[in-house]
């Protein structure tokens, strides 16, 4: 899943940071991870989870930057289960979600927030966005 996310960092010249932690079998790591991302410049995090999925709903409730979570589809409810955990957060502690295994636009997504505040990012996007429409046009002549 992951390789979605860092697919879309690369054809976007962002820089990521990659980790794996658990809310549940390394939950300190999970949270210095969660504490102390901002200090290094980490501006939006990304974290993918499956079953109970409480990584990306903790790192929120950790840290101060957006975090979006990307259900993973598990064998026991074909990932249904991961989407309600992450999409049901209280008040306070927002997760933006995409859709299950939704990695890549979930690295979009963090494209679009970090080029709020980066015009050559978002310049990017908007070509981006312009590709996709020509691509969308262009299927009207094979029909």
């Amino acid at each position: 899943m992951h390789r979605r996310q860092v697919a879309v960092c690369r054809e976007f010249g962002v820089p990521y940071e990659l980790r794996v932690v658990s809310a549940h079998r390394t939950p300190q790591d999970m949270a210095e991870y969660g504490t102390t991302a901002h200090t290094r410049g980490v501006r939006v995090i990304i974290a993918g989870a499956g079953g109970a999925a409480h990584l990306p709903g903790m790192l929120a409730a950790y840290s101060p930057l957006p975090v979006i979570g990307v259900p993973v589809q598990s064998k026991a409810l074909s990932g249904l289960d991961s989407l309600l955990s992450i999409v049901q957060m209280p008040a306070g502690v927002p997760v933006a979600t995409v859709a299950i295994g939704g990695g890549r636009n979930a690295g979009l997504l963090a494209v679009q927030i970090l080029a709020i505040s980066n015009h050559a990012l978002q310049a990017q996007m908007v070509a981006y966005k312009q590709g996709l429409a020509e691509q969308s046009r262009a299927k009207n002549a094979n029909l």
